[in-house]
């Protein structure tokens, strides 16, 4: 199951291309992806969308698995609320827990602060044969820190280096070529911004406040953050644009409404691995006398 191209092509930010993140839509896309399925609401097409990029993802997933040819890593990059955990939980429900993997980076460490920005991913990527998530990534340390210089002082960088548009240059140099040897070395990268508008995060925020169910996930840290909104969406716009490259692109998939997000995940998920041509692996002329052999054997006893 695919969608159009021109859908996906819409979402993606093309290499030297501005993110353009204020004139993208959180609620919809200009292509009318939305099929005739025989159901009658959005959300209905949708979720039936979803549910046939579960199966494909079921299948190239045990592909990607088999071949042991090349790992995929999903960088999953929003605004509070914007509904990275769910897209997660739906989207690869279908997944064999075996060959993938989710990761959440929260604040860093002590022993990881020792480190440079790289470092605590870098020892969380996904091995061939595996998918592996991560839920927010090194792309904290030119977002996060950029809205929050003050958090530069725990990383013990010279003090020279914590001022001024420099710093960012570099780590989006350093950014793009880790993502380039990554993808040398068999690692295809997808990067995926929820693109949630501050209405829209603002009812999820007051939901979560008055569901008894969801309140645990409300922290008034939410609202420290939510003050620096257009902070972050300035820090966005200049990550993405510096970092969608040819080998790892950026899409930015409008999440205002989040049945029509998760489905366009599934599909850009499905259509990266799809891409990668997977076969089985081949059985040598050796390996059909052992397989002979083993038949042999059990048919025998």
């Amino acid at each position: 199951m695919k969608l159009h191209r021109q859908v996906i092509e819409e979402l993606r930010v093309d290499p030297g291309e501005p993110a353009a993140l204020g004139r993208r839509s959180t609620n919809e896309t200009s292509t009318n992806w939305l099929g005739s399925t025989g159901k009658s609401h959005p959300r209905e097409l949708a979720e039936h969308d979803l549910e046939g990029f579960r199966g494909d993802l079921t299948s190239t997933q045990e592909l990607l698995y088999a071949s042991d040819r090349y790992a995929v890593l999903i960088i999953l990059q929003a605004l509070d609320a914007a509904g990275k955990d769910g897209t997660i939980k739906h989207v690869m429900s279908g997944v064999n827990p075996q060959g993938c993997t989710v990761v959440s980076f929260k604040q860093p460490s002590t022993e990881e602060l020792g480190h440079d920005f790289l470092w605590r991913c870098s020892k969380a990527l996904p091995e061939r044969g595996r998918i592996g998530i991560f839920n927010r990534s090194y792309y904290e340390d030119v977002l996060v820190t950029r809205v929050h210089p003050d958090l530069l002082v725990d990383q013990h960088l010279r003090s020279q280096a914590r001022h001024g548009k420099k710093l960012w240059v570099q780590r989006y140099e350093d950014i793009n070529t880790f993502e380039h040897h990554l993808h040398r070395s068999g690692t295809r990268i997808l990067k995926l911004f929820l693109h949630v508008s501050k209405d829209e995060q603002k009812r999820r925020f007051l939901r979560r406040l008055d569901d008894p169910a969801k309140q645990w996930k409300f922290s008034s840290a939410d609202l420290a953050e939510r003050s620096h909104f257009d902070k972050y969406q300035r820090a966005y716009e200049d990550a993405i644009t510096a970092t969608s490259t040819r080998w790892a692109p950026w899409y930015v998939v409008p999440a205002d409404h989040k049945y029509a997000a998760r489905a366009l995940v599934g599909c850009i998920l499905v259509q990266a691995v799809e891409q990668l041509d997977l076969q089985l692996p081949e059985i040598t002329v050796e390996g059909h006398a052992a397989l002979d052999a083993a038949r042999r054997i059990l048919l025998g006893e």
